[in-house]
Formats: structure tokens, sequence, C-alpha cells
């Protein structure tokens, strides 16, 4: 009897090749579908599997599971790698091997299968994860069989696979986090990429300014507008945004791997959250918090960027991060307008910000007089290295 391979299988140019190449090396093939808020049609991603030959297709609703294991934790983290990516394809990978090898364990497999490429991040993200939770071999098609693009296309018109217009042009992928789009002209650094490559947001924006009102609590956004709980948040403010044009990431990103790629990233709701959540942190820490907190936020954003999401570290993170949310709660108000994102305004029933101490105005709390002396004693060092230095080079 032929070993099993379970997949995971988003229905795509990558992962609708990998089901004939496994099935070639002889393999039975149970592809699993993992909803994290991608959209389509998981009916016809399902027909597309059993036409394909699978011996049987799971489609598995996460979606909740991915806001409040992974989405809610990157928020208090405000997790950006190198600054600007909100790691949406980074997070779900875990919870998609996670479901991988649930399903592994009841059909019995012998083998674990994903469609990424030997050149991108993905590999090393289900890789790992799903070598913490599984001795079973782990085959990559893609990867293995060293396979181009136009090598993939070619492969899937001779065996009559169904490619979708959208994947001939660029490799695509999306959760409810955030969008991101790679490969044809956009690999051009220099080349901006066209409108046409954008699908939630309009890159032009609304003619006026619009206003989001963003409510935390420890942490978790509860309520943006008038709209409620953390999964209509999101999906709410990547519409809002979206049509004002804010969530638009272009940058130069470090693989893991070591390659530098052009990567552009459509993430609305990410973009307000994350600058919405690190500006009420900075209205309720002290400063010493809000400095160390950045240490953390990059160390835990690496982590879940390289693919070490399994890592005890992570964990250590987020036991920090948990701790330090408990203050965090308040209210942000956004100002978006075309493509640009501000905090227009911001309250705290924790904030450390004293009007009467930082007015210039008449009235202030704060004595003006004591601060020569901290002047004098909070340079005092610096100062005296100064005037060394200058002595010093004057004698030579």
């Amino acid at each position: 009897m032929a070993d099993t391979a379970v997949l995971a299988f988003s229905g795509g140019l990558d992962t609708s090749v990998a089901v004939r190449y496994l099935q070639e090396a002889g393999m039975d093939v149970v592809t699993v579908t993992v909803d994290v808020g991608q959209g389509g049609d998981f009916a016809a991603v399902a027909a597309k599997a059993r036409r394909l030959g699978a011996r049987r297709h799971y489609n598995i609703d996460a979606r909740r599971e991915f806001v409040s294991g992974y989405v809610i934790p990157a928020i208090k983290a405000n997790a950006l790698y190198q600054k600007k990516y909100s790691l949406a394809t980074a997070l779900a990978r875990p919870l998609i091997a996670e479901k991988m090898l649930k399903v592994a364990s009841r059909v019995g497999a012998g083998a674990l299968a994903h469609g990424c490429s030997g050149k991108g991040n993905d590999q090393v993200r289900f890789d790992v994860a799903l070598r913490a939770g599984s001795d079973l071999p782990i085959v990559a098609p893609i990867r293995d069989g060293n396979l181009d693009r136009e090598e993939e296309l070619e492969f899937a018109k001779k065996h009559g696979i169904h490619v979708e217009k959208v994947a001939k042009k660029y490799s695509i992928d999306e959760n409810l986090w955030g969008r991101a789009i790679e490969g044809g002209d956009i690999e051009d650094a220099y080349k901006e990429p066209p409108d046409s490559a954008f699908e939630w947001v309009r890159p032009s924006g609304q003619e006026r300014p619009v206003y989001a009102e963003i409510e935390f609590r420890r942490g978790v956004p509860v309520r943006a507008d008038s709209v409620r709980g953390a999964l209509a948040i999101i999906e709410h403010l990547n519409a809002k945004a979206g049509r004002a044009g804010v969530g638009i990431t272009d940058h130069i990103e470090d693989r893991t791997v070591g390659i530098k790629s052009r990567e552009v990233y459509e993430a609305p709701a990410a973009t307000c959250l994350i600058e919405a959540h690190a500006d009420l942190e900075k209205m309720v820490h002290t400063s010493h918090q809000t400095r160390f907190k950045g240490v953390v936020d990059e160390q835990w954003a690496h982590l879940a960027y390289t693919g070490l999401w399994q890592d005890p570290l992570r964990r250590d993170l987020d036991a920090y991060i948990e701790r330090c949310q408990q203050n965090v709660t308040g209210t942000v108000r956004l100002r978006l307008h075309r493509g640009s994102v501000r905090v227009a305004g911001r309250r705290s029933p924790s904030s450390l910000y004293d009007v009467g101490a930082a007015t210039y105005g008449a009235g202030s709390t704060f004595e003006q007089g004591l601060a020569a002396g901290f002047a004098e004693l909070w340079g005092m060092q610096s100062t005296e290295a100064v005037k060394l230095q200058k002595k010093g080079r004057a004698g030579t």
C-alpha cells in the first residue's frame, strides 16, 4: 500500500503542482486547507483537490483560533519584522502545520508535504513546526525538484491543472491579517507596483479623511467604531482603512535563507491596530518600559518571521508582554487619509500624561527651577568626557 502524504493545500499553482508530483512519486495525497481568513470559494478548492486525485480533503475553519492565538499576541507585541512587515503569512504557518499534524495522525500518514520553494521563508516555518510535532519525513516537491515558476506553469499546462489568472502573474498569499504579493514585474525593485496588483487597498485613497476610534482592554482591541469582537474589528478596519489607501508596505526584506527580496504587502487592519496599540502603550508605560518593550517586540517579531514560533524564548517573551499589558486600556483615534495613518488623539484611565505638568501655559505644576540642577547632573559624565577629549587634542 502506498504511503499517504498530508499536503497543506491552498489550491494555487504550487500546491496543485505538488499534488501531481507526490502522486508521480507513488504516494496517496490527503489535502488540508486551513481557513485563516483568506476568503475565496472553499468548496471550489475542495473540488479542485478531488479533480487532482486527492484521496481525501479536509477544510478546517481556524479563523477565530488564528485571531486569538496568533494575531492578538502579535498586536500586543507591536509585531513588525524589520519595522515594516506585520507577519501575516508567518503567523499562519505554525497554525496550519498544527492542523496538518492532527490530520496526519487521523489518517495514519507516512509523510508530510508542502508546496514551498527553497528560496522562501515558508519552507523554514513549515519544516520547523512540523518537525517539532512529528518524526514523519517532509516532502517539498517544488524545493526538492528545484522548480522555477515557468517550469511549474508548464507542468500545470501539461497535466491540465487550472491556474488562476492572478497566479500566472504574481505569487499571492493572504489571510485576514494581510495579503502578500510577490514575483512577476514587481521583482524589479525600482518599478512601482501597478494598482492592479492590489485588492484590499485603494492606492489613491478617498478624497476626504476618515477617522477610526479603537478601544483596547489590556492590550486587546475590543471595539473599532461601533464594531465589537476582534475578528469583526479586523474585517471592519481592512475595509475602512483600505478605502482610505492605508496599508500598503513596499520594502526590501531580509529573508531567513539569506536572500534580500522586494516584498509588497496589503495590511490595512494590521497597520491601524499596531499603530494605535503602540501609541497607547507609550501613554501608560514609563519611558523605561517603553524602551525595553521595543527590544522585546523586535525579538518576538524575529522569532515569528524566522519560523521559530515553537522556541521557548517566544513563550518567555509572551509572559513578559502579557504582564505589561495590564494597564494598556484606553481609546485611540486614528486619522486615515490618502494612504497615511496617524494618531489624532488618545485617552486612558491609566495615562501617565499629566497636562498640569506638561503645559506651557499658566498654572503649570512643574517647578522649572529644579531642572537646572537636573540638567547639570544628567550631563556630568558626558561634559567631562568632552573636556578631556579636547584637552588631549590640544596637547598633541
